[in-house]
């Protein structure tokens, strides 16, 4: 099984998610915040949700206030954000760090095994990480990677 089902993370309103529970879907996980000049890629994470979410995909968006300070509200904030400006209705989780001594273990995890163009660290906000069926990482974007640039890597990983 592998390392990234070993994983959990609270979502948005607090409640633990297992990783276990996406096995056998294609992941993809992004760091967002609502104040970034990226933040309408909400818009394009979710249309790929719609158009693919019955075939296995899974877009899980994790809140972070570690670049410029683009992500200073609560869950409710953020969670009325995503649903009232762009519907987001895949999977939010509670705000966490992705760089640094605090990152959350599944970006330690990301970071190690796809690092970047210039090391390991998240640049910026909305920068993604697409994981094929069997939770192996296949792919890292930048954040100025468009979500539907993604999708041919997505339909390929959807099989």
């Amino acid at each position: 099984m592998s390392e990234f089902y070993q994983f959990s993370a609270n979502r948005l309103a607090g409640e633990p998610q297992p990783m276990a529970d996406y096995a056998n879907k294609v992941v993809l996980v992004v760091n967002t915040a609502s104040q970034c000049g990226f933040t309408p890629q909400y818009a394009g994470l979710e249309a790929l949700n719609k158009k693919y979410a019955a075939q296995g995909l899974v877009i899980l968006g994790f809140p972070c206030n570690q670049f410029g300070g683009q992500e200073p509200g609560t869950a409710d904030d953020i969670s009325q954000l995503c649903q009232l400006n762009y519907g987001v209705s895949f999977p939010m989780f509670a705000k966490i760090d992705v760089n640094g001594a605090e990152a959350h273990p599944i970006y330690q995890w990301l970071k190690q095994d796809k690092p970047g163009f210039l090391g390991e660290a998240i640049k910026w906000n909305f920068t993604k990480f697409l994981i094929g069926r069997d939770g192996v990482p296949i792919k890292r974007y930048a954040s100025i990677t468009k979500p539907e640039a993604l999708e041919d890597d997505i339909v390929a990983a959807l099989g």
